[in-house]
């Protein structure tokens, strides 16, 4: 334990060198803020407690670890960087490393294992979605009063009409169903020949919104319009899940005005699109402040997962990208933001995880969670707002049994406790293990983008020892995962082994279905939507029913 104390210590003083933290967020520079008890910009009395409070939850898509003005990134977020500084910055916040997954623990409250969606993402053509006995997010703020909206991405399955927003809980949806499209014309081709429309407004295609007005801003038209017309003095929760800033990579031309010295086409646009980004943050805030919602708002932003490299994300300094278990994938941009905060201009190193969304927000809110309702998610509010240590101690990333891609992998490396094949990963305090393949495990500096095209990358590439496929890392003294601990801490691996074999016990068969052909927008007007009707599976099990009794019938 002293080598770890050590490396801990070398640690925080290589994270102060590198600016990743300053003696503020070390809680050194804590004491004015909390005697002055105002945060910027904040009126004295915002906010009566015991109402129930306004929640606006905002996701970005794919927005890199490092791509935030307060991370030090060249692309201005003047929005984020004030509601951040404003609020309480989480710096030790985790999600999933890709769309489906995260969505799906941040409505649910549950770990992906939970819920049978434990590999990959949900597909346009699969007949796939968030299992209907999974009581959701917004089903639980109806139940206390709230009016419940969400404007954007939904990726959490389509292929019946009860998968739908709208039954899952929201009182109106607007948005797309699928994990990506074209910002302007909403129209996505999964594969060759399988192209569709893909922009809703409850339960249909919306055919008369479709101006050519870019996603991202005509989102935030439609946010203005919901609080425009809302009650102010009735609570609402707002769940906006911008598109911005997955591929494909399109801004409008303004946006690109400050970004013409990057050489890098994929950075440049993807600048221009988180530019844009902030800039609807911003104009979703004072719409909060001019109708009235503001004092007694709690706003929450984050990413759904890490930045994609190839297509202009960064996470430096951070190792790996978007899709992989590396912190890069998971280790995500969040911030609370809130006249309600005790704390305000703070910084929480504590661990919180997307899951404890759900708890916390229900709780807020002055609703009730079921007992039967098993929960991986934590009430984090105390710990946010007042600064106390987290009641989260571990995390499981995931554990996928389909993802075996690992051929060295075996029992024997896993100590006969866990088949090191498979793709998975946990934290427990400050350690963190992984098993399988992590997925793409370079660390891409900001020096990688500086050039037009990526076979001049900068990056540090990483030569596996043969056979590897568990690594051991301190998070907490080595966040870039630079020095595997495996071999120097083989107790500690067996005994996140023992966990992830514990987790296990617990998980639900996967659902990944393979793909329906009923699924083609062809089929269903030119639309991506619903194709599967109960009422033909009963007729086949009808039909199959009789022609079971007339084969009895010819046998007696």
């Amino acid at each position: 334990m002293l080598a770890v104390g050590v490396l801990a210590g070398l640690s925080v003083l290589s994270l102060l060198a590198y600016g990743y933290l300053s003696w503020d967020s070390l809680g050194l520079g804590r004491a004015e803020t909390e005697a002055t008890g105002t945060g910027l910009g904040e009126e004295p009395g915002a906010g009566a407690p015991g109402s129930q409070p306004h929640i606006v939850f905002i996701l970005a898509d794919d927005q890199g670890f490092r791509d935030v003005g307060y991370h030090g990134s060249e692309i201005r977020t003047p929005t984020l960087d004030k509601l951040a500084a404003e609020g309480v910055k989480l710096e030790n916040y985790y999600v999933q490393p890709m769309c489906t997954p995260s969505r799906s623990q941040f409505i649910t409250g549950k770990y992906q294992i939970h819920t049978g969606l434990q590999h990959s993402i949900i597909r346009p053509t699969q007949p796939n979605c968030l299992p209907l006995d999974n009581v959701t997010l917004p089903q639980k703020l109806k139940e206390v009063g709230y009016s419940t909206h969400m404007v954007g991405k939904w990726h959490l399955g389509f292929y019946r009409k009860e998968c739908m927003p709208t039954q899952r809980g929201f009182d109106t949806f607007f948005g797309s169903l699928l994990g990506s499209g074209d910002y302007y014309t909403h129209f996505k081709c999964d594969s060759p020949g399988i192209c569709g429309y893909d922009l809703y407004e409850n339960d249909n295609a919306a055919w008369d919104h479709d101006n050519g007005i870019y996603s991202t801003q005509m989102y935030t038209q439609k946010v203005q319009q919901i609080l425009a017309s809302h009650n102010p003095r009735k609570p609402i929760f707002l769940y906006i899940a911008y598109q911005a800033v997955h591929s494909p990579l399109q801004a409008p031309g303004k946006y690109f005005e400050h970004y013409r010295s990057i050489n890098n086409i994929n950075r440049r646009r993807y600048a221009a699109m988180l530019a844009c980004l902030d800039e609807a943050i911003n104009n979703v805030t004072l719409a909060l402040k001019k109708y009235g919602y503001y004092d007694n708002s709690i706003i929450i932003y984050s990413s759904d997962n890490g930045g994609q490299p190839t297509a202009g994300g960064s996470n430096w300094p951070l190792r790996g990208s978007k899709g992989t278990y590396w912190e890069g994938g998971i280790r995500a941009v969040g911030f609370v933001h809130s006249p309600l905060l005790k704390n305000k201009g703070t910084v929480c190193k504590e661990l919180v995880h997307i899951t404890d969304w759900f708890p916390t927000l229900i709780t807020l809110a002055e609703g009730q969670i079921d007992e039967d309702i098993q929960l991986d998610g934590y009430d984090i509010w105390e710990t946010i707002s007042e600064g106390r240590r987290s009641p989260r101690v571990d995390i499981l990333h995931n554990i996928d049994p389909i993802y075996t891609k690992a051929k060295n992998g075996s029992w024997a490396a896993g100590y006969g406790i866990w088949n090191t094949a498979i793709q998975s990963a946990i934290r427990v305090n400050h350690w963190k293990l992984l098993t399988g393949n992590p997925g793409y495990s370079d660390w891409v500096p900001p020096q990688a983008f500086s050039n037009a095209g990526p076979n001049r990358w900068h990056n540090e590439r990483v030569s596996w020892s043969a056979g590897k496929t568990v690594w051991l890392f301190n998070i907490t003294a080595d966040p870039y995962e630079r020095v595997d601990l495996s071999a120097r801490y083989p107790d500690v691996v067996k005994e996140l082994l023992r966990r992830l074999s514990q987790f296990n016990k617990t998980a639900v068969p996967v659902r990944y279905p393979p793909k329906d052909p009923r699924s083609n927008p062809k089929l269903n007007g030119g639309v991506w939507g619903p194709w599967f009707k109960e009422d033909e599976k009963k007729k086949k099990g009808d039909k199959n029913k009789g022609a079971n009794k007339q084969k009895k019938n010819k046998k007696k």
